[in-house]
C-alpha cells in the first residue's frame, strides 16, 4: 500500500472528513487531497500531527494495512459465546484445503495421544489450565513453524 492510500485509509478509519483533517492541522483541503493521491507528501511535522490525529503512530502511518488493523480489532471485540459458535477448521478450511482433507490420511489417534501427554505436562509443569496450554502449544508449534520456513 503506498502512502496516499494508508493516508487515505486511516483519515476514513478515524471518521474525519478531508476538511476536518486541513482545519485540525492547519492545512488546505486541496493539501490533504493531494497526499491522498500521492501528488504531494507531508514533511515529517505534518506527518506527525497526521499520526497523532488518527492516533496511529508514525510507523504505522506510512504502513497503515486497514486489513490487518481490522482483523485485529475483531479478536479484540470478539466474546467467548461468538467464538464458539465459529467452526474455525472450516473457515480456514476455505484458504487451506488440507484442514477440510487430512482426517482421512492421518493417523489422528496417534497425534492425539502425544499432544494429550504435551498438555498434560505443560499444565502440570507451569500450572497452566488447558485453554493456556493449548495456546502456548499452538504458540510454540506456529514458532517453530516459522523458524523452519526461515532456514529453508
Amino acid at each position: 500500500m503506498n502512502l496516499g492510500n494508508s493516508l487515505f485509509h486511516a483519515r476514513k478509519k478515524s471518521g474525519f472528513s478531508q476538511e476536518e483533517v486541513a482545519e485540525k492541522i492547519g492545512v488546505s483541503r486541496q493539501t490533504i487531497s493531494k497526499w491522498e493521491t500521492d501528488e504531494t507528501l507531508p514533511d515529517i511535522r505534518q506527518s506527525k500531527k497526521l499520526s497523532v490525529l488518527y492516533n496511529v503512530t508514525l510507523d504505522e502511518l506510512i504502513e497503515f494495512d486497514v486489513d490487518v488493523k481490522e482483523i485485529q480489532e475483531m479478536i479484540e471485540k470478539t466474546n467467548v459465546k461468538t467464538e464458539e459458535k465459529i467452526d474455525w477448521t472450516n473457515a480456514w478450511g476455505k484458504k487451506y484445503p488440507i484442514l477440510l482433507q487430512y482426517q482421512e490420511k492421518v493417523n489422528i489417534p496417534n497425534y492425539v495421544h502425544r499432544i494429550n501427554r504435551m498438555l498434560d505436562e505443560f499444565m502440570q509443569e507451569y500450572g497452566m489450565n488447558e485453554l493456556d496450554a493449548m495456546l502456548v502449544l499452538k504458540d510454540i508449534l506456529y514458532n517453530t513453524w516459522k523458524m523452519r520456513k526461515a532456514n529453508r
